[in-house]
């Protein structure tokens, strides 16, 4: 499989002189199986550029979109996805869901007449939509498993398995903490009883999910420092980033979600100290920070 990196950055857009390196575009990930079928990993504004890349090929589009959540950083590039006008293309939405809000009215809210000139249902493309909770079913000849992350109001975790490699795509998760769960109360609530039942550490429950993957993409949003006034705001530092994937066994971590107030030079910091804290703790994989245009295989 190949993964691509089409934006990288958390919560809001950054263009700029200080983040040409590492990208202002919000989370886009683009997966080929060995067979080239299409797997995008959410459709925050880098898919902007993806689907223009996709419409120079003059050939027809068929790809699952695997959304994280609705955040806006997670969804707002899809009006913008130039495939999804083309008749003859056909995306299969796949993503999580609440009692109150479906997968297909999360993605179409932001395109309600008020906010955008096109609505969802004026797209020509074939578009379908399957809500999932945690499970595990088939993309293409892939083989997903779906979890629940610690995210307000709750995010999904993907792990993409095809010819006997694993791709894991965490962008956003904090570690969970049961009492910082119990007072802040902003992830619903099924969410917070499944990690607080753990009898173990909870967050166990990552460790498990992205155990032996050959690549994990995860959050790693702040510094430890910076993470100490945004406790319960859904994301993790750079130094639990590093502890999953120890305690996962991965073979390549990628820092993933970059803090939009981080520049390139401070995401360079964030690398060169994750680097040494992986050869003073004799960690054995590879740590590299996703920038767009990055292009990884396993």
């Amino acid at each position: 499989m190949k993964a691509i990196f089409w934006g990288t950055r958390g919560s809001i857009s950054t263009p700029g002189k200080q983040t040409v390196r590492y990208g202002g575009n919000t989370p886009c990930v683009e997966v080929r199986l060995a067979n080239n079928k299409l797997i995008i990993l959410d459709a925050g504004t880098g898919i902007r550029n993806l689907g223009e890349k996709l419409m120079e090929t003059g050939e027809s589009v068929k790809a699952f979109v695997l959304i994280s959540h609705p955040h806006w950083d997670h969804i707002q590039g899809f009006p913008f996805f130039k495939p999804a006008f083309i008749s003859g293309n056909e995306f299969t939405i796949i993503g999580g869901s609440t009692e109150r809000v479906s997968l297909q009215k999360m993605i179409s809210d932001q395109m309600n007449k008020i906010y955008f000139p096109v609505q969802l249902n004026e797209l020509k493309a074939t578009l379908n939509f399957r809500p999932v909770g945690e499970e595990e079913f088939s993309v293409f000849e892939a083989n997903v498993k779906s979890t629940y992350l610690n995210h307000p109001t709750f995010a999904m975790g993907y792990r993409i398995t095809h010819a006997g490699k694993s791709i894991v795509y965490i962008s956003d998760n904090e570690p969970f903490d049961r009492n910082v769960a119990q007072k802040i109360r902003n992830v619903e609530k099924f969410i917070v009883d499944k990690y607080s039942r753990s009898k173990k550490e909870p967050n166990q429950l990552v460790f498990d999910f992205v155990q032996n993957a050959d690549l994990l993409i995860h959050d790693a949003t702040y510094t430890p420092e910076e993470y100490v006034d945004r406790v319960g705001w859904g994301h993790s530092h750079y130094l639990f980033a590093l502890k999953v994937a120890a305690e996962g066994r991965v073979k390549k971590l990628v820092l993933f979600h970059h803090d939009p107030a981080h520049n390139d030079e401070k995401i360079d910091e964030i690398l060169k100290k994750c680097k040494k804290e992986i050869k003073n703790r004799k960690y054995k994989f590879d740590c590299v920070a996703a920038f767009e245009n990055l292009e990884l295989e396993v």
